[in-house]
């Protein structure tokens, strides 16, 4: 895998404390679905602004420059799963999260995300 390209994600997402979820905009009142830590993790940093190597220096940071062995493999198979899934994209360049995606559901204008939401879909038919 390219550690250079960026990523963004492709989902709404929902924190309720430490705990992230995803969430259907349009019915958030549906039970939702609790990610795993390593999933949550990398799709919080999944800005558009980070390549896959910016996330790894970030998070081996947090191990004070000593992190696990197999931190690099981990991080590329949850970048992998999470592009097979369709909730990150991959990119060359950077790219600019849309307001819906910026931001977690709770700290959303809900009507603003809705109408520039409706309007992707259709500029993307």
């Amino acid at each position: 895998m390219d550690t250079t390209q960026y990523f963004y994600r492709n989902v709404i997402l929902s924190m309720v404390g430490n705990t992230l979820s995803l969430i259907d905009i349009y019915n958030p009142d549906q039970k939702r679905e609790t990610l795993e830590p390593w999933l949550g993790l990398v799709l919080q940093y999944a800005d558009g602004q980070s390549t896959i190597e910016t996330l790894y220096q970030n998070l081996t940071a947090r191990y004070n420059g000593s992190p696990p062995a197999n931190l690099r493999a981990t991080i590329l198979s949850v970048v992998s799963r999470l592009v097979d899934l369709q909730f990150i994209v991959l990119t060359k360049e950077a790219t600019d999260l849309p307001y819906y995606l910026s931001l977690p559901y709770e700290q959303l204008d809900l009507e603003k995300a809705k109408k520039l939401l409706n309007e992707d879909k259709v500029k993307h038919k």
